[in-house]
């Protein structure tokens, strides 16, 4: 870990230890979410509430609970339905609900990170936002980044072609599956506790994760490439229900925001620290990394991604690879 991250997570931490609120408080916000104490998403939420205490003079508290101690996501989903939930971290679970959050990770609609952001940020994003807060009665606040997902291999694989049927490991989603046939792989859908074992015996040849995943699970001991697919970026939401944002004033649904927005350009900061943080780990263990022709996968995928997506987001998706 660079001291810079260090240091930021440590700050952070002490902050989760020593933090309480001020006399005087008004409220306090339940924030529960599945990640750990070192994940950025829950470094994020303890700087959010930092910064609401400030704001609010310490009228507003918010108590941070990771490790799903609240509940697992749709159980936390359902809570800030019916008012025992006040914020959750969520993405495209949120599509249960709201079609439009399967927006959130759709393999090859994202050409890179700012391509992402201007969808997030701009028109689109904010149909997907209300679409989430009409139909879920959650509302979004910030949005955070999340680790590109890259293929793993013994060799270097720079286009579909040289995916020559590779058997490789997939989460089981549909879409993920159908997604790596069309490029030419064999993806065989797998528990992730699995992966490390059957890429250690020969069962499956590749596996596809973001770079802390990959880092995390030692897959540098069993594959020796990353190739940079960078085939699903995405983003998660900070949210709050709709009932507790109604009970704020004006005022304090003005400093909600600016907390939000404090807390997402935070958690970017530790994201672009970890990429780089965990390219230099992985790449001291031996691995190499090994650019690859996006367009040429995009291309492939295409048809697959269209074929899997809702009717509702079929044209916006459409559009999406269009304009890369």
């Amino acid at each position: 870990m660079t001291n810079k991250l260090k240091s930021m997570v440590a700050g952070t931490l002490l902050a989760t230890l020593g933090f309480s609120p001020a006399f005087g408080q008004d409220m306090t916000l339940k924030l529960g979410h599945l990640a750990n104490e070192q994940n950025a998403w829950h470094l994020a939420a303890v700087k959010f509430g930092e910064e609401l205490n400030t704001l609010t003079d310490g009228r507003i508290a918010v108590e941070v609970f990771p490790n799903e101690s609240l509940g697992k996501e749709i159980d936390m989903i359902n809570g800030m339905q019916l008012g025992t939930v006040d914020m959750t971290i969520t993405g495209e679970s949120l599509q249960n609900w709201a079609p439009m959050a399967a927006l959130l990770a759709v393999p090859y609609a994202y050409s890179s990170l700012d391509h992402m952001d201007e969808v997030a940020g701009g028109e689109i994003g904010n149909d997907i936002e209300a679409q989430i807060i009409e139909r879920a009665k959650i509302r979004p606040i910030a949005y955070f980044a999340r680790g590109p997902r890259n293929l793993t291999s013994n060799r270097a694989i720079t286009s579909p072609s040289e995916l020559d049927g590779l058997k490789m490991r997939v989460p089981n989603v549909p879409l993920f599956v159908d997604v790596w046939s069309a490029l030419g792989a064999s993806p065989s859908p797998m528990a992730f506790s699995e992966v490390f074992t059957s890429l250690q015996n020969g069962t499956i040849g590749a596996q596809e994760n973001p770079l802390a995943l990959i880092r995390s699970a030692n897959f540098n001991e069993v594959q020796t490439h990353v190739n940079l697919t960078e085939h699903v970026r995405s983003w998660i939401y900070l949210t709050m229900a709709e009932s507790t944002w109604q009970k704020l004033s004006a005022e304090d649904q003005s400093h909600v925001m600016a907390a939000a927005a404090t807390a997402q350009e935070y958690e970017r900061g530790l994201l672009e620290a970890s990429l780089a943080e965990d390219r230099a780990y992985l790449e001291s263990k031996g691995m190499t990394f090994t650019d690859v022709d996006g367009a040429a996968f995009a291309a492939a995928a295409k048809d697959a991604v269209l074929a899997n997506v809702n009717d509702e987001v079929k044209p916006i998706v459409e559009s999406l690879f269009d304009s890369q």
